[in-house]
């Protein structure tokens, strides 16, 4: 369904044919293809979408003078970002301190390679692709104890450490609720999922409703959304750069280019979550339409859970980190659990 990988399909573009150079460069250009995509979603949405979403639901005005739309206060964030001096704390433990934005954005980023876009867009497709994914994605946690350690503030300690609390607590129900997915489709790879979710559901007349896993299983893409909203730090789960408890959290000592990097993982990690929601539960790239516009109905189903994720923290009110704790693991753990044997029974009764 998906085809060959973009890096390959570049490679027959490339006058030295594919060998060893070939495959290296078309690897390169193929990242650098899905990253500037990427990274220009979370400019859009980070200085610009953010605020316009926020201003919405807030019946507020948000940014409207700078270009139509307010849309070049992008390209004035972008400026006055990194055109700040980067202020280094005395005590602070380097290099730590300098690598935890880059394993922040880098984790988020890595993601995608794995992710079928549609149109032909997907870099790889291992057959451990959905592992890969949350391997890759749990590596932020790295990050955010690196960053609330190597401050030298305890604020920033402790919010580095209350994401760690919150990743144990909500991670492995993650995990557990896209275990059944896998147990529907029988394999692990991303393109194997989406493939499963092609033939309709139920055909009424004219109308067809497809066998996305979020209506087969509603239970499961609810309880998957809940825990998105945690992994991506948004309310009511925002807790470890809760601002009126701990400032500002891990992100507190840091400026400039490295809170543009902080800042855009964190928007980074939403669009990947958005991208593993719209594979597992919303049938990946598929929509009306030909398979040549795959990818445009794979960017809607990602900015709809983007606004998901605003109206949120628009309109939830924050947990304290006990609560948070205990919804945690004597909630969506207990009910990942049910639903993972819900679906071996149906699953074997089909069977």
């Amino acid at each position: 369904m998906q085809g060959a990988p973009l890096p390959e399909r570049i490679v027959e573009l490339l006058p030295f044919g594919s060998g060893p150079l070939g495959t290296a460069i078309a690897a390169l250009v193929g990242a650098a293809i899905v990253g500037t995509l990427m990274m220009t979603m979370t400019a859009v949405a980070g200085p610009w979408a953010k605020r316009k979403v926020t201003a919405a639901f807030t019946d507020r005005y948000a940014v409207n003078r700078l270009g139509p739309f307010g849309l070049f206060i992008i390209v004035a964030d972008a400026v006055r970002l990194l055109s700040k001096e980067l202020i280094v704390p005395d005590g602070v433990d380097r290099p730590a301190w300098d690598l935890a934005p880059v394993v922040l954005a880098a984790s988020a980023l890595l993601g995608f390679a794995v992710i079928p876009m549609g149109s032909g867009i997907h870099l790889a497709d291992p057959e451990v692709g959905l592992v890969y994914v949350f391997a890759i994605a749990s590596i932020a946690s790295v990050g955010l104890v690196m960053a609330g350690y190597a401050s030298n503030n305890k604020f920033s300690l402790l919010g580095g450490l209350r994401a760690v609390a919150q990743n144990l607590a909500y991670e492995i129900p993650l995990v557990l609720i896209a275990v059944s997915v896998v147990l529907f489709t029988g394999s692990l790879q991303m393109s194997e999922i989406v493939a499963a979710q092609a033939e309709p559901l139920v055909t009424l007349g004219a109308v067809s409703i497809p066998a996305w896993y979020a209506f087969v299983n509603p239970f499961a893409f609810v309880l998957f959304l809940i825990a998105n909203l945690m992994e991506v730090g948004r309310n009511p789960f925002d807790i470890p750069e809760a601002p009126t408890e701990i400032v500002a959290g891990y992100q507190t000592e840091y400026s400039s280019v490295y809170f543009v990097l902080i800042y855009l993982g964190e928007f980074l990690h939403i669009f990947l979550g958005g991208a593993v929601i719209a594979t597992l539960f919303l049938g990946g790239p598929a929509g009306p339409g030909p398979e040549s516009i795959g990818l445009v109905w794979f960017l809607v189903k990602i900015w709809a859970v983007y606004l998901f994720t605003q109206w949120a923290r628009s309109a939830l009110p924050r947990l304290r980190i006990d609560q948070l704790i205990e919804v945690g693991w004597k909630g969506m753990l207990v009910l990942a659990l049910a639903n993972l044997v819900l679906t071996a029974v149906i699953v074997g009764v089909i069977a």
